[in-house]
């Protein structure tokens, strides 16, 4: 079963590097999207927040810091925090509030400070934390991860630098496009080729950033968008926040064990699979149907192995989806026509919230120079740290 609700508004900060506060940069997104909603703040009627748990005390009550910056008016709020995918999980307790009669408007906000250089876990030893234990025992920065990620797709799947080079040039021509971007270059497979080697084989133009920015939308039941003369809104209609199922044979940051295999027989299909096939279930349609798609393209090779994850081609098959345009744009399914957070870098609680902002732009035919024609379903996807499914099908 499902149950749909509206996208009434979107709005976003630029990404960069801008030296403020995160509140700041999620205040002007949430300013941005009640104006693209045509609300005012005190139509309101409930704010989540999408945590930062870098940005101080304030961070882990960002509901409320959100709902205090644009003014006190007894809305309810909510904080959310699962890593990576804590907009998606933002998004799915505000759909969740409003299927359930709670709030009529809800407002959904995530935005970053995020550091200079790679992220690390919060001081203190947390010896049952798998993501302390990661940088702590193994060193294992996420650079490290996302190197050996592209190693074991060049060694099963036959996937080459020219490959993973081809993923940056494409999602930098998008993003040379997106005026919300951080990097506005086109760049050349020579240029990707030519940067620094940060965890071989991945070269520093294959690697996303961290970043500043902030990103929000504006949901609402579809009776209350029928009074608000908006009708043919964006409608939400599926949102996958799965967990992975036992054994998990494929090394998935940020856990660290031998090969579970061995002691019982896998399932039929890994982690990031069952979030995307969770939510075409939900939402009935499969990959066939898709108009677009926003991918969580931590690395380059990374993009690739979600290709096979949405099932938009069979497992080993990502590469050649590439090298044959179908992922491009004007292909059959264009693929991060945001330029992906190979454009933006990684504001983690808004990068999720931001895929369902692209995704809303080029439904309603509003994405300018990245329109992705005649588009009617999109799909977002990505996943958080410690087993956080993400995965969003929007439609209209």
């Amino acid at each position: 079963m499902t149950a749909e609700v509206a996208v009434l508004g979107v709005g976003m900060h630029p990404w960069g590097k801008w030296g403020r506060g995160f509140v700041e940069y999620g205040v002007a997104a949430a300013r941005a999207a009640l104006t693209d909603a045509g609300l005012d703040w005190r139509e309101v009627g409930s704010a989540v927040g999408a945590d930062t748990v870098r940005g101080g005390y304030p961070g882990y009550v960002a509901g409320a810091t959100f709902a205090k910056a644009l003014g006190w008016q007894g809305a309810r709020v909510t904080s959310v925090y699962a890593a990576c995918a804590s907009g998606a999980q933002a998004i799915n307790a505000a759909r969740a509030q409003i299927l359930a009669g709670l709030a009529e408007v809800v407002l959904v906000v995530g935005a970053d400070a995020a550091p200079k250089g790679f992220f690390r876990p919060a001081g203190g030893d947390r010896p049952d934390d798998p993501d302390w234990l990661r940088f702590r025992v193994l060193g294992a920065t996420n650079p490290a991860y996302f190197g050996l990620y592209a190693r074991r797709r060049m060694a099963v799947h036959g996937d080459t630098l020219d490959d993973f080079a081809r993923v940056k040039v494409k999602n930098a021509a998008m993003g040379a496009l997106n005026p919300n971007a951080r990097y506005r270059a086109r760049v050349t497979a020579e240029e990707v080729a030519a940067s620094a080697v940060v965890a071989d084989p991945l070269r520093l133009l294959d690697i996303c950033a961290t970043s500043d920015g902030g990103a929000a939308v504006v949901l609402s039941s579809m009776e209350f968008a029928r009074r608000h003369g908006a009708s043919d809104a964006v409608r939400i209609r599926a949102v996958a926040t799965v967990t992975p199922r036992y054994p998990n044979t494929v090394l998935d940051l940020p856990d660290i064990a031998t090969d579970s295999g061995r002691g019982a027989e896998p399932v039929g299909e890994t982690f990031r699979a069952s979030i995307a096939a969770a939510a075409y279930e939900e939402a009935g349609v499969g990959p066939e149907d898709l108009s677009l798609a926003e991918v969580y393209d931590l690395s380059t090779a990374l993009e690739l192995q979600w290709y096979e994850d949405l099932g938009l081609c069979g497992g080993g098959e990502g590469a050649k989806l590439l090298r044959d345009g179908v992922t491009a744009p004007g292909g059959r399914i264009p693929v991060n026509t945001s330029g992906g957070l190979a454009s933006f870098g990684e504001a983690v609680p808004a990068q999720a919230i931001a895929q369902v902002c692209e995704v809303t732009w080029q439904l309603r035919g509003q994405a300018g120079d990245r329109q992705v024609s005649g588009a009617r379903v999109g799909l977002t996807a990505n996943q958080g740290l410690f087993g956080h499914g993400s995965a969003v099908v929007a439609v209209r």
